[in-house]
């Protein structure tokens, strides 16, 4: 299989606060290695790990909490590529093909960025327009389509 063909497995997760549906805020957070690029958290599945094992997984590697509920799933996987300068770090993927999940935070969940391996350096809760303002490029389609889906199912 050429570089063209693979993409890495992946688990997303839209995080909202634990004051959620009665305000909708969504969790994004800064990469400390790209400033002012922010997104939502995300990471890839391990070989023979369940979808929703990952999710719990990334998201206290990432966000430094398991203390979320999941409220909602993208019913289908979704892909996009990496720009280049990015593909030729990420070999041999040539971008990643995620599931998303909607989740809402305990109300005493703990944000701890400082976590193992550290991929974030800030964080906010935001409205889905300022989401959707704030992304990087090439991830805007697939924040655009899994957004929309949640906001028809009622969910966002």
């Amino acid at each position: 299989m050429s570089k063209k063909d693979v993409y890495r497995p992946n688990v997303a997760m839209i995080i909202m606060s634990h004051n959620y549906p009665q305000k909708k805020e969504i969790f994004i957070a800064q990469r400390n290695d790209l400033q002012g690029m922010w997104q939502f958290p995300q990471g890839g599945i391990d070989n023979g790990e369940e979808v929703k094992d990952a999710l719990f997984r990334e998201l206290e590697e990432e966000v430094g909490t398991r203390d979320a509920k999941i409220v909602g799933e993208f019913p289908e996987w979704i892909s996009y590529d990496f720009p280049e300068r990015i593909a030729q770090r990420m070999t041999p993927y040539k971008g990643q093909t995620q599931r998303y999940f909607l989740l809402k935070l305990g109300t005493n969940a703990k944000i701890n960025l400082a976590t193992e391996h550290p991929e974030f350096d800030d964080y906010k809760f935001v409205s889905v327009d300022e989401v959707l303002n704030s992304t990087a490029h090439f991830k805007k389609p697939v924040y655009e389509t899994v957004v929309k889906y949640f906001i028809k199912e009622g969910l966002l």
